[in-house]
């Protein structure tokens, strides 16, 4: 008989990214991973799939028109019946949807009538995501009428904080009113690393106390506190925060309006100004760091001063961060692109941190590039 299957769906504007897992005993197996790309622009739109075990392992690409996010599921069930198990359609009995913003929701939830409101409502804090998130249930629902569907939402990992960490020293009403507070993001991201590093770390997760970065294009850090968040560096949207790859991260408020008298631009405009054209793209007019550490290298000033800003900001949050833990830090982890890929970034980062029980093996950090592992010399209190 075969084995039931779930589907994990990522909804992006103009992007589809799935995965197919088997239920093999009592455990989610992943089978076959796939990006949908250009979703929209019919001559462009293509599927990448790679199937990850059988006769027919391997990736592929295949150029598709695909009109909307209906289509784009589609084609990835004809892909998948074609190239991994005839009776797919069949076997899915259940589907997961990654949802960026599902305001104070603590835990994933069986999609509703009442939970597709809740994440619309939530649209206008996370506008580039949640419209393609629901866009991606309702493909589903056509798709896979009465299967149950299940959403995840980024900020859930986020909703053990305290009031006085993710109230904003505003008029409380825009709290009571407009919801205006501190979210974070990278949810998921985070709840798997505490997962990873109670195994790693041989701790339960009620116990472990580290400081996550989650540091890629988007970039974000979270306080983890017996395994539960007690800050995190974004805030009502994702721009808050870390220097990222085109969003600026923290800034004064009254920037904001200076920008707006000075230069005549509008909301629009500003919202544009601060998500896609700041950050390290704004400094040094790249927006890749691994390009940026190089031109650094090379003498360039403008990517100098981009790097020292990215990682004064980073190491700015971890000191914050082993205050609100009291010191009591079991680990500093590094995920995403750059903390996963990136030894020099990391040395740049955890550097002369040996009077806060950080120290870092040069020999470990260079070993471990897109691997699980430690990088702290044998005599750190800290590990990394």
């Amino acid at each position: 008989m075969a084995s039931k299957k779930v589907l994990v769906l990522n909804a992006g504007s103009s992007s589809l990214k799935f995965k197919l897992f088997d239920e093999a005993k009592n455990k989610l197996v992943a089978s076959v991973s796939g990006l949908i790309e250009r979703i929209g622009d019919t001559s462009n739109s293509q599927l990448v799939g790679n199937i990850l075990s059988g006769d027919n392992k391997g990736k592929s690409t295949h150029k598709e028109d695909i009109k909307d996010h209906t289509a784009a599921l589609d084609v990835a069930m004809n892909y998948l019946q074609d190239s991994y198990s005839k009776s797919v359609r069949d076997q899915v009995h259940a589907i997961g949807h990654r949802v960026v913003h599902g305001k104070d929701v603590g835990k994933a939830m069986l999609v509703t009538a009442e939970i597709e409101k809740l994440i619309k409502d939530a649209a206008d804090l996370a506008p580039l995501h949640n419209p393609a998130n629901m866009q991606g249930i309702s493909a589903a629902k056509s798709i896979f009428p009465g299967q149950p569907q299940v959403a995840v939402f980024d900020t859930a990992f986020h909703q053990s904080m305290s009031p006085h960490a993710y109230m904003y020293a505003l008029p409380y009403e825009l709290y009571e009113q407009n919801a205006v507070r501190k979210y974070g993001f990278h949810g998921t991201s985070y709840l798997y690393l505490v997962r990873q590093a109670s195994k790693m770390l041989n701790k339960p997760e009620n116990e472990l106390n580290i400081i996550a970065c989650h540091i890629g294009a988007g970039a974000s850090m979270c306080a983890i506190e017996n395994g539960k968040c007690i800050d995190t560096s974004m805030g009502l949207t994702p721009l808050e925060g870390l220097v990222m790859g085109t969003r600026c991260g923290d800034l004064d408020p009254a920037v904001v309006l200076y920008i707006q008298n000075a230069t005549g631009r509008g909301p629009k405009e500003m919202d544009k100004l601060f998500n896609k054209e700041s950050g390290l793209l704004g400094m040094a007019g790249k927006s890749d760091v691994s390009v940026i550490l190089e031109e650094s290298a090379q003498g360039n000033e403008r990517a100098n001063l981009a790097m020292n800003v990215y990682v004064h900001r980073i190491r700015k949050y971890i000191g914050a961060y082993m205050v609100h833990l009291k010191g009591k830090v079991d680990a500093i982890v590094m995920s995403a692109g750059v903390g996963e890929n990136s030894p020099p970034v990391r040395k740049l980062l955890l550097a002369d941190l040996e009077n806060f029980g950080v120290s870092i093996d040069e020999s470990k950090n260079e070993q471990h590039i897109g691997k699980p592992g430690e990088i702290q010399t044998d005599d750190s209190h800290v590990k990394a």
